[in-house]
């Protein structure tokens, strides 16, 4: 085994031990085990196990991505400072100096990266275990913790006439028109999903000021070469590894359609329209920070019904002196 398949193994195993325990669990209450769709359901049993353990991750993610649209005007004013300065010391400085505001503000540029890079061994095992399947069922062999008898059902097992171990480029067995029309159909779904994650991101969820930056230029760039990336990489990729990269980014849209809706970046179009619905429902405002009432306003709106029920007690007019 080389130094990779050294470093997968574990990962494979937890992948597939995970995909074995929701299909017997399908199993046992009556789905087919070797039916295409109860492997199906496995995988995406396995997405919302890795998705679910990741929220604290994803909270951390979105509290660094926050921290980081904030910080664009001072990143901006030391771009400027050091404007024109490309000797080695003022470099130097001015990375430092980068650096020491990021850690003041407890964020990074790569914290918005971090739930990706966590998934990509456990994608890249899920790839290694579905594109074994076949060699695995010739050897007589398991793979990860998949009997050989597992290997053959899920060999055996289908959706829509294209077999869950086939991938657009190599086939697989089974109807080759299905393979081409479900990989072509899941490799769609898949770029546009991760598309559509970011685009609502950049278009509700970030300032003026986070859209001038240079920051957001690069993110922009991001915005259409990962799908393009991903696209032209899925037709190398298994059906079932489709499936499950495209049901990882709907739970993404998902989490990120909640936060932009209760949470929004401040200053971002997301905050004025949560802003605009809780002041049509006469709701105190929303700390957009920490999603808790703001204390401020709490207090300044009491002090105003105060003096609005307050009495008002009649002056006293000054006498004129003798």
């Amino acid at each position: 085994m080389d130094f990779f398949g050294t470093i997968m193994a574990p990962f494979k195993w937890l992948v597939s031990i995970i995909m074995i325990g929701f299909h017997d669990g399908l199993s046992a209450i009556g789905m087919p085990a070797a039916n295409g769709w109860t492997w199906t359901l496995s995988i995406i049993g396995l997405v919302l196990v890795i998705r679910a353990a990741l929220i604290p991750v994803f909270v951390k993610q979105i509290k660094a991505q926050r921290g980081m649209q904030l910080l664009q005007p001072d990143l901006k004013k030391l771009q400027d400072k050091y404007k024109g300065k490309t000797d080695q010391l003022s470099r130097q400085a001015m990375a430092q100096e980068q650096m020491a505001m990021y850690k003041k503000h407890g964020t990074n540029p790569f914290s918005a990266c971090l739930p990706m890079l966590i998934q990509m061994p456990f994608f890249f095992a899920l790839f290694q275990v579905l594109s074994g399947i076949t060699a695995a069922r010739q050897t007589g062999a398991g793979i990860g913790a998949m009997s050989h008898e597992q290997v053959v059902q899920f060999d055996e097992s289908s959706i829509f006439g294209a077999p869950l171990s086939a991938s657009l480029l190599h086939g697989g067995g089974g109807n080759q028109v299905a393979v081409w029309i479900l990989s072509i159909i899941m490799i769609l779904a898949m770029t546009a999903s991760q598309f559509i994650t970011q685009k609502q991101i950049m278009a509700k969820n970030m300032s003026e000021e986070a859209m001038a930056s240079p920051f957001m230029r690069q993110q922009k760039m991001m915005l259409y070469i990962l799908p393009l990336v991903f696209g032209v990489g899925g037709i190398n990729f298994p059906i079932g590894v489709l499936i499950y990269w495209t049901t990882t980014n709907l739970w993404t849209m998902g989490q990120q359609f909640f936060v932009i809706r209760r949470m929004p970046t401040p200053g971002s179009p997301a905050a004025k329209a949560l802003a605009e619905r809780r002041a049509a429902k006469g709701l105190p405002a929303l700390s957009v920070l920490t999603g808790k009432r703001d204390e401020a306003a709490d207090t300044a709106g009491s002090s105003a019904v105060e003096i609005k029920g307050q009495r008002v007690q009649p002056q006293r007019k000054n006498r004129k002196k003798k």
